[in-house]
């Protein structure tokens, strides 16, 4: 079965917490809400989808249960792609990519946004005296109400089974593939570049204010990783620099154009730079959840 236009009427399940993901969607016209204990008295709502956007693609990128409930909230118009379908959806519509590369980052942000609020909030509880723990705990509800409905759900993704998929691939001859010497910059913070990396050998770490007395090392990368995405899908300047670690490493450089070449010469690499983006916004959540999780049991009723 190909993809397929499906229609819903406002109240309409479109897609049920826990199922086995075979498909993901793409909303076209209408709202959707989704939710979190959805057959519970009191469902949580996580937010919104809005025309545009896609949903339930984690599902069949990692393989595992559908995490939420998505529910019409107006009349709704979806198009549904089967798992087997996703290579021949991109290779029709190659500017999909981008889109839903685009929605995973939007994604990614919100979490690391709710995620560095947390450790902000966090270290607040930690060091605050209990007059101020009360006034904090109003600020801090989302943060306990999202761990009480994620806690028993989320396992650890696995990052190693990424890069045995990776070592399997052949070189493609899309991307631009450099050796740089250590010290070299990769990319450097404030600079506007609409490209992504990949990282087949050596060590790379990703550092804000570099040389700076605030220098914080964010991130270390080995072979084989993916990094810098963001700059494929915004317009941004980086957030960090990008510097080599190791004697050499060997990059690779992936430009919008390369990624609509990728779908048709080696739709396997497309679909591993999706895995990690669903990769790391999962790990993010997890991050979150267990912040939450030190918030809700450490200090909740002190």
């Amino acid at each position: 079965m190909g993809s397929v236009e499906k229609s819903f009427s406002k109240g309409e399940i479109i897609m049920k917490e826990g199922d086995v993901g075979k498909s993901f969607f793409k909303l076209l016209e209408g709202k959707a809400g989704v939710y979190a204990d959805y057959a519970k008295k009191n469902p949580f709502r996580l937010g919104f989808l809005n025309a545009g956007e896609f949903f339930g693609e984690m599902a069949i990128l990692e393989e595992s249960p559908r995490s939420a409930t998505i529910v019409a909230e107006t009349s709704v118009t979806v198009v549904e792609i089967p798992e087997n379908e996703m290579t021949k959806y991109f290779k029709e519509n190659p500017d999909q990519i981008i889109e839903l590369m685009k929605h995973l980052g939007n994604r990614i942000q919100t979490m690391a946004a709710d995620y560095a609020e947390s450790q902000v909030l966090l270290k607040q509880l930690k060091d605050s005296d209990e007059t101020k723990k009360k006034s904090l705990f109003s600020k801090i509800k989302k943060h306990i109400d999202t761990y009480q409905v994620n806690k028993n759900k989320l396992n650890e993704p696995d990052g190693k089974a990424l890069r045995a998929e990776f070592d399997k691939l052949k070189d493609d001859n899309t991307g631009d593939i450099k050796n740089y010497s250590r010290g070299t910059f990769i990319f450097k913070e404030g600079k506007i570049e609409n490209c992504m990396y990949i990282l087949h050998n050596g060590n790379v770490s990703l550092v804000s204010d570099y040389r700076t007395k605030e220098e914080a090392k964010i991130k270390d990368y080995e072979a084989v990783s993916f990094f810098g995405e963001m700059g494929i899908i915004s317009e941004q300047p980086r957030a960090a620099t990008a510097i080599v670690e190791s004697g050499s490493a060997t990059v690779e450089t992936i430009s919008p154009e390369d990624l609509q070449k990728l779908i048709k010469t080696c739709p396997d690499k497309i679909e591993l730079i999706l895995r990690h983006m669903s990769y790391r916004l999962r790990k993010l959540n997890i991050d979150f959840v267990n912040a939450c999780k030190e918030i809700t049991e450490t200090y909740h009723g002190t």
